[in-house]
């Protein structure tokens, strides 16, 4: 995940860059709340009670990690991981404005008088914001001719934001609800992180065809088993209580039939399924299943819910976490072949999910490189 472009400096623009509000996803020109959600609150601290930010962003993000025209208008996107995606936006936007803030007296002893920006994740996607401006090529003026570039894409859409339908405007209403951060609180919270980075595998450097990622961390370099992370990824996922699985509705329900025994081992497992986010409706020979996890979504549920009804029919006792476990052993990798960012963005979900993970890594997922023994070869040469 990447975010590039620019951002107007609230205490130096005027009151016609207001309209200069533009964002594209992928490519895609989006009006979105949840990233202009973000980004004014990046700003609240120099907006006033009538300003607006200005800012042209290019968000890069997977695109399996993002719902387009979920919305009428089809300008508006869902992302899976709503939280992620809005701290990555804050924070670039936050980084940006902390460059071009002047230096000034600290206010108090408690202020620090040396800036410091909020610290990206280890392996974290490129973040262009953060970068020195040196190490960036030159940039055109700021909103020089604001409707100079963006005029062909954004000219037909207003100012004001259509809105949300309730099915959809619901997904962002807890984050949107959100109330903003301190300026003594964010610069608490970013402390700790300089510290290291003990719940952190690392940095990733490559990909090792197909499915191993190399790691670097605090000089060390490891081995991760991409398969392996992911697996463990989807069972956290799966299991109710460490992360609340979120039914999502099927755009084509499947409908399977089913045998009498088959129908009563559903009859008595429909609770713990509804618990761990499976919507299913029972009929006399068949079962339609309505909604699914995330982690099953680009599944073939064709085969993974038969073999799970005869997992169940062996069970006295149904347990989630062992239905789970059971589960994500079962599920097909969603890569044959991993990327950078698709190897990120599940680092970045085991480490949050499964923090025991980082500090006591199971068999085959981890393997540390013994670089002593190939430079002790390198030096006897």
């Amino acid at each position: 995940m990447t975010l590039r472009g620019w951002v107007a400096d609230p205490k130096v623009s005027s009151a016609a860059f207001a309209e200069v509000q533009y964002c594209y996803v992928n490519g895609r020109m989006m009006r979105d709340r949840l990233i202009n959600h973000a980004i004014r609150q990046a700003c609240e601290e120099k907006l006033g009670a009538d300003q607006q930010p200005a800012f042209v962003l290019y968000l890069d993000i997977d695109p399996h990690q993002v719902d387009v025209n979920v919305h009428p208008a089809k300008h508006e996107v869902r992302f899976h991981q709503s939280r992620l995606v809005h701290d990555f936006i804050y924070q670039g936007v936050v980084s940006v404005l902390q460059q071009q803030a002047e230096p000034t007296l600290p206010l108090d002893d408690s202020e620090p008088s040396a800036r410091s920006l909020p610290e990206n994740r280890v392996a974290a996607g490129r973040n262009h914001f953060a970068e020195p401006a040196v190490a960036r090529e030159p940039a055109a003026p700021r909103f020089a001719a604001s409707g100079s570039t963006p005029r062909a894409t954004g000219a037909n859409y207003p100012n004001a934001q259509p809105g949300y339908q309730k099915q959809q405007g619901a997904l962002y209403r807890k984050l949107l609800d959100t109330p903003a951060v301190e300026h003594k609180e964010r610069i608490a919270v970013s402390t700790p992180s300089l510290d290291g980075h003990s719940q952190s595998f690392g940095r990733v450097l490559t990909i090792i065809a197909p499915d191993v990622a190399l790691l670097e961390r605090e000089g060390q370099l490891m081995l991760l088993a991409l398969p392996v992370a992911e697996r463990w990824l989807k069972q956290a996922q799966l299991t109710p209580g460490i992360n609340a699985a979120c039914a999502q509705p099927l755009l084509i329900p499947v409908r399977l039939k089913i045998t009498a025994q088959e129908a009563a081992v559903l009859q008595r497992a429909t609770p713990l399924l509804a618990e761990m986010g499976i919507e299913i409706a029972l009929e006399a020979q068949h079962v339609t299943i309505r909604a699914v996890p995330l982690p099953l979504r680009q599944q073939n549920l064709q085969n993974l819910i038969p073999e799970l009804i005869g997992y169940l029919a062996q069970q006295t006792t149904s347990d989630a976490a062992n239905t789970a476990q059971w589960i994500a052993r079962h599920l097909a990798s969603e890569h044959a072949a991993w990327s950078m960012a698709q190897a990120i963005t599940v680092l970045a979900e085991v480490e949050r999910l499964c923090p025991h993970l980082v500090k006591a890594p199971p068999g085959g997922l981890l393997q540390p490189v013994d670089l002593k023994t190939a430079m002790t070869a390198l030096k006897d040469d």
